[in-house]
């Protein structure tokens, strides 16, 4: 299914009154209102086309209906959700979840939908069908170099196919890892990794990143060959210019203090992009924003802060997606939930008085430093964001308008009820 301007425009028009009536209290209160909403219009967050599906737990999986049942549907579920909110302008590819049998149709149906390709993204953490050797013991550490020889080529193969579907950069995460002492030689299985890379990375484009994912545990809960940002850090500066940390909110241990994280990251000019989702414990992969709202603005509080510092674009100069797995909600709604409270948190960061926080931070004020960054938290930013989905011919309300064109019910009317998407 498609949704047309008129659908947006009959579901604004009953509320663009009381919209107005909201934006203008909050334009009369934030004087750089104009220059949020430019820098909200210009800002997308990809999707991940393995969270269009219900996703999985190790318990089992209870797959919803109408899901996504080939590549072409998970595109037209993207372009769905970028018609109601104008941000989700593109998708990222999970291979071979993903297989794409002819690139120049896919691309010609995304671009149909104002959709282009983000991050083109391996897997090495689970064995395919029809696979020679296995990745139970790792693949890119392996201790057999044929293993490794595999997983090496995997990654060359979907740089080809990212290259053929017009994207720019290459996610590796590695499940790579061991559960008990003396398992692994953690000097060997680092050397080997790297040792990989950079076969890998030989293969990059010029104009191409190498995004290089961590995470502290699971699915191995000894050891994890790239556990923590710094591991990656290490990998990605032996790598050259080219490689970059990817940073996934959940893939650090409780309390881990993100912020500070990106923020040297950054000062080293070595963030690349960033998995957005939220988690009570570790990686939940909830809903962003759903429970820790005001680290996500803490976050983006530093994102902010240094790339300004490095002049960077807010819009391009990271590599912007959810990484999310939906076992209660709708896919497409809780999509919708992530991507507003992604751009709220933008928004309040870019309300922050820097130049007032500054002189805060020089004279050791700590009350008043707290006072600046609460007062943009607490800014009630929704009609800010809504007025940017409204100049840029989105949906008022993406949720309320999903469930009143009765979205789902439409899909499962065209799909049925038992497709299951590819992917988590």
């Amino acid at each position: 299914m498609k949704i047309h301007n008129q659908d947006i425009e009959s579901h604004n028009a009953p509320r663009i009154a009381k919209h107005q009536r909201a934006f203008q209290y909050i334009r009369s209160e934030v004087p750089e209102v104009e220059a949020v909403i430019e820098r909200l219009q210009q800002f997308q967050i990809a999707i991940p086309s393995w969270a269009l599906g219900t996703g999985g737990t190790r318990f089992g999986r209870f797959s919803g209906k109408g899901e996504p049942g080939t590549l072409e549907q998970k595109i037209e579920d993207v372009g769905l959700l970028h018609a109601l909110n104008q941000s989700s302008g593109a998708i990222s590819l999970h291979i071979p979840w993903d297989n794409v049998d002819d690139a120049t149709k896919v691309k010609e149906l995304a671009s149909s939908l104002g959709l282009s390709f983000d991050a083109v993204n391996s897997n090495t953490f689970q064995d395919q069908d029809a696979q020679e050797l296995s990745y139970k013991f790792g693949s890119l550490h392996h201790v057999d170099p044929a293993v490794r020889k595999q997983a090496v080529q995997h990654n060359i193969d979907v740089i080809n196919r990212g290259i053929e579907l017009g994207s720019k950069s290459l996610t590796v995460w590695l499940a790579d890892g061991s559960s008990f002492p003396g398992q692994l030689n953690f000097r060997e299985a680092f050397q080997n990794t790297l040792s990989s890379l950079q076969e890998i990375y030989a293969h990059l484009p010029e104009d191409w990143k190498l995004f290089v994912e961590y995470k502290a545990f699971e699915p191995f809960f000894y050891s994890m060959t790239i556990g923590d940002w710094g591991q990656s850090l290490l990998l990605a500066n032996k790598l050259g210019p080219k490689a970059y940390t990817l940073v996934d909110l959940g893939h650090h241990l409780p309390n881990a203090n993100i912020e500070q994280i990106v923020s040297l990251l950054l000062m080293e000019g070595k963030l690349g992009g960033f998995h957005f989702n939220d988690s009570k414990y570790s990686d939940d992969d909830l809903t962003a924003g759903s429970i820790k709202p005001y680290q996500l603005f803490l976050i983006f509080n530093e994102l902010i802060d240094g790339l300004d510092h490095l002049g960077w674009d807010h819009a391009t100069g990271l590599g912007w997606m959810i990484d999310a797995s939906h076992n209660m909600k709708d896919p497409l709604v809780d999509l919708l939930q992530s991507v507003e409270a992604i751009q709220i948190a933008y928004a309040q960061a870019l309300l922050v008085n820097r130049s007032a926080l500054k002189q805060a931070q020089a004279k050791n004020d700590v009350v008043g430093a707290q006072e600046i960054l609460q007062d943009a938290f607490r800014t009630d930013v929704r009609p800010i964001v809504a007025e940017a989905r409204l100049r840029s011919g989105a949906a008022l309300q993406p949720v309320r308008m999903f469930n009143d064109l009765e979205i789902r019910k439409r899909l499962i009317e065209e799909r049925g009820e038992n497709t299951v998407a590819t992917g988590l």
